[in-house]
């Protein structure tokens, strides 16, 4: 079975979503803010690239690298 375009491309806006709805959540901005600030990272650009296979992980992996990234902690943002 193979995964098509379409259903890849569903599954990283359900991502983006969930993890901006949860960083609204655990920082008290509004989701647009969260989304915002989200989609000035790093780790939102590879998380768009369907070849990089990020869309393949959970949501709170992905926030573990947002953090990394926060921080600038790029050895661990690597690992992630």
């Amino acid at each position: 079975m193979t995964v098509t375009d379409q259903s890849t491309r569903f599954t990283i806006d359900a991502l983006v979503a969930k993890i901006a709805e949860t960083l609204s959540r655990e920082t008290r901005k509004t989701p647009t803010e969260s989304l915002r600030d989200f989609m000035a990272t790093k780790t939102y650009h590879l998380l768009l690239n369907p070849k990089s296979y990020l869309f393949l992980e959970s949501p709170a992996y992905i926030k573990e690298m947002i953090e990394a990234e926060r921080v600038g902690d790029w050895d661990t943002w690597l690992e992630v």
